[in-house]
């Protein structure tokens, strides 16, 4: 029998990082670079709102919220202010509430 099948295997919500992962606090955002020219205005705030959603939903699963039901609207709002972000919009909270939910 193989030494890899005699291992357990780890829980679904247990880490399997060989040592542990240190997070950065407090977040720092990356450098910003410029958008493509000559896309609709439309595009550019999708964009935005995609990227300041994505930030969220890292900054809450590194705070130890996991699922999107825990995310509430206030908890979000309340992230952003922590990291230091404006407070994001309703459509925002959903966005971030989906990348939590499809990113399983």
């Amino acid at each position: 029998m193989p030494a890899a099948a005699l291992k357990p295997k780890p829980l679904p919500t247990q880490s399997t990082a060989r040592h542990p992962v240190l997070f950065d606090s407090p977040y720092e955002p990356v450098a910003k670079r410029p958008l493509p020219a000559g896309r609709p205005r439309e595009w550019y705030v999708t964009h935005n709102r995609r990227l300041k959603a994505m930030r969220l939903a890292i900054a809450l699963l590194d705070s130890g919220i996991y699922l999107p039901a825990q995310a509430r609207d206030d908890k979000i709002r309340s992230t952003a202010a922590e990291i230091g972000m404006r407070p994001p919009s309703d459509t925002t909270c959903h966005m971030v509430r989906a990348f939590m939910r499809y990113s399983r």
